[in-house]
């Protein structure tokens, strides 16, 4: 007689238990690097080691201080365009019955000798949010480095290591490291930002590019295509949107809760007060992202998406 395998307890197949277990188990986990990081800073060594490096890296002394409007401005535009982009990109991923498609106008600036593809409603709005944050961030980099403001990005000493350590210790040990933002990042804050910049982004630019209609086809760049096959970037584009799902999340957390005003003064009003106006600023941000999010949907597509090309519903 063929063995049958033992039946599965009824707890462990109930919906609620794995996301309950890796709850629970996220707790302890955090409990047991919180206990760690506390005990470590007991130790005279690791005291000794935060007392040398407080955690900020040094910045050369040509660097600017502050944080310009223009960069609140940009800000405000990337964060719309991350939280729209993650949301359109899972739509494009998960949802199997698209409620509307597109394919473009083969007439004005773009023209192609074969016909244009037909992609779906949800894919169009993905693709035109990523050219726009590209767009976006074109706009930042020349910005970036015309005002001196890459210097605050880009670690420019060794001891951005070691102090990156030290913060991360206090952090851990829910001890917070002073700091001010406005006149200079912390250690692991410039690494992280170094990060997010210059390859998180450059990563999720290139992937998307390889996985969209815009690559040239096997026939055209069979060298290309070898080097870079499709599979990579498939393989790499929905990691580094959990990535920038991560960071926004603990970038948020550690915005509201190293204090508030201040920081949210710093990256929506360019000062730095402790007064309300930026908390109102981001109020607004947030009103407006959360109404762009609910009106990103086919009815109030359709219309803009027809300007640029054929709209179907199947």
């Amino acid at each position: 007689m063929p063995q049958t395998s033992p039946a599965k307890p009824a707890l462990t197949q109930a919906p609620w238990f794995r996301p309950t277990a890796v709850g629970v188990g996220a707790v302890v986990l955090l409990a047991v690097v919180v206990l760690l990081a506390k005990w470590l800073r007991s130790t005279e060594a690791v005291s000794q080691f935060i007392a040398t490096y407080p955690g900020h890296a040094p910045l050369p002394t040509w660097a600017p201080e502050g944080l310009p409007a223009w960069l609140n401005v940009q800000h405000f535009l990337n964060m719309m365009f991350i939280v729209l982009i993650v949301r359109t990109g899972l739509q494009v991923r998960f949802v199997t019955r698209p409620q509307g498609y597109w394919k473009r106008n083969n007439k004005g600036l773009i023209k192609t000798k074969g016909q244009p593809k037909k992609i779906s409603l949800d894919l169009w709005f993905h693709l035109t949010l990523d050219a726009l944050w590209v767009l976006n961030g074109l706009v930042y980099f020349v910005l970036m480095f015309a005002t001196g403001h890459w210097v605050r990005l880009v670690p420019t000493s060794w001891d951005v290591f070691p102090h990156a350590l030290s913060t991360a210790i206090q952090y851990a040990s829910l001890d917070w490291p002073l700091e001010n933002g406005w006149v200079n990042y912390n250690a692991l804050q410039q690494l992280t930002y170094f990060l997010v910049v210059f390859v998180a982004a450059p990563l999720a630019i290139l992937t998307g590019l390889r996985m969209s209609g815009a690559w040239p086809t096997n026939a055209k760049a069979p060298r290309l295509n070898k080097a870079y096959p499709m599979e990579w970037a498939r393989a790499l584009h929905f990691p580094t949107m959990a990535f920038f799902v991560v960071f926004v999340i603990v970038h948020v957390t550690l915005v509201l809760t190293t204090g508030a005003l201040q920081n949210l003064n710093h990256m929506f009003a360019a000062h730095d007060g402790g007064d309300w106006l930026g908390f109102i600023l981001f109020a607004v941000a947030v009103l407006v992202i959360v109404g762009l999010w609910f009106l990103a949907r086919p009815l109030f597509l359709r219309p803009v998406a027809s300007t640029m090309g054929q709209v179907t519903r199947n």
